[in-house]
């Protein structure tokens, strides 16, 4: 009977931590973790909270957009562009590419998954990874980042679109 008594309240225990665990906004200080990394590559003590953008139809560009002419032989104009908000199963991801000197210097994540501990995790370790590989290979063709999978294809769904206002 005692091992019974305790299966049941080490059963009960489990499925409270999971519960705790698994609501948005249990985890206050892992997403301003996260918010530092991904909005300042964690330089700042502050965290800074994502910009909500609303989705738009199609992709849209930011007010400074298309400012300059590319410069001859390169491939994006120098500017700002919204990509479109891409459904990553446990969020949304959509990012800001910025272009200077017809190259793609930065890129600003204005929605990712922050919804739960895990995507918070996901989220602080794969996107610094595919906004580098991004910004190195100069385009959203990246490789997929094992247990980021879906974060990956929404990133590369989203800078795609930027990108795609940015050519020259």
């Amino acid at each position: 009977m005692k091992k019974i008594v305790f299966s049941f309240f080490t059963v009960l225990l489990f499925a409270f931590y999971v519960l705790l665990n698994s609501r948005p906004g249990t985890s206050a200080a892992g997403a301003a973790a996260a918010n530092a990394v991904l909005n300042n590559g964690g330089a700042s003590s502050a965290p800074q909270t994502p910009a909500a953008v609303p989705s738009a139809p199609g992709p849209t560009a930011s007010p400074a957009a298309n400012t300059a002419a590319a410069p001859n032989g390169s491939r994006y104009k120098n500017g700002s562009y919204v990509g479109s908000a891409a459904d990553a199963f446990y969020g949304t991801v959509q990012v800001k590419a910025v272009i200077k000197g017809g190259q793609l210097t930065d890129i600003g994540f204005l929605q990712y998954p922050s919804d739960t501990s895990h995507s918070i995790y996901v989220s602080e370790v794969a996107l610094p990874m595919l906004k580098q590989e991004a910004i190195q290979a100069q385009s959203a063709n990246v490789d997929i980042i094992s247990g980021a999978t879906e974060t990956s294809g929404a990133f590369q769904q989203s800078l795609q679109s930027a990108l795609a206002q940015a050519r020259a």
